[in-house]
């Protein structure tokens, strides 16, 4: 019994250090707000899951509109974990680009950010460590790992050599990503560059 007790005191310091360290929501928000004021000149990426368009942002004015996007399979929303076709709603930052995708292009979201592992860590579907992983990537700027429990690859993308009359019809058919038709995609190219924010909601 004691032995027992002994581990949950254990794992208690464990996540109390852990959320110590972390930044919560606020703090990271609050350091995105700031990283945003210092750069409200700089176009960045709102994807409207509601209205199916992802549009290219100057401060709060959208500069150019990409409408009839398609997301997931299952839609928007919270992202549980790897497999689970849900485009996750939330802040990013661009991670990569690749310009010789299957998909034409594929520009890579920082997915999971901190506020997703911050969540899975206290629900217990990543441990310590693997937060600590997504955290420092976070910190330093770089992508997060891609090879969690709560999934990777996730980003926004053209059709590439599939299907365009699926995507045309208006079907959700990615596995969590934002995709556009391949001419959308080209002419948002110039636009992005690494660690843009892009913001989907």
């Amino acid at each position: 019994m004691w032995k027992l007790g002994k581990r949950f005191v254990l794992l208690g310091i464990v996540m109390g250090l852990t959320s110590a360290c972390a930044p919560s929501l606020q703090e990271s928000g609050g350091l995105a707000s700031a990283n945003s004021a210092a750069s409200l000149r700089e176009p960045w990426l709102l994807v409207d899951t509601r209205k199916d368009a992802l549009m290219v942002m100057q401060g709060n004015r959208p500069v150019k509109t990409f409408s009839r996007i398609a997301l997931g399979s299952s839609g928007a929303g919270f992202k549980y974990q790897r497999g689970d076709n849900k485009t996750p709603l939330g802040v990013f930052r661009v991670g990569w680009i690749n310009d010789q995708s299957r998909f034409k292009t594929f520009i890579g979201l920082d997915y999971p950010n901190l506020d997703y592992a911050g969540r899975a860590l206290r629900e217990q579907r990543i441990d310590a460590l693997t937060y600590e992983r997504v955290r420092a990537a976070w910190l330093n700027g770089q992508t997060p790992p891609q090879d969690t429990r709560l999934g990777g690859q996730i980003g926004i993308h053209g059709v590439g050599k599939g299907d365009p009359l699926i995507h045309g019809a208006g079907i959700n058919w990615t596995s969590g990503c934002v995709a556009l038709d391949n001419r959308q995609i080209e002419e948002l190219r110039p636009w992005v560059r690494k660690g843009m924010r892009v913001e989907i909601r």
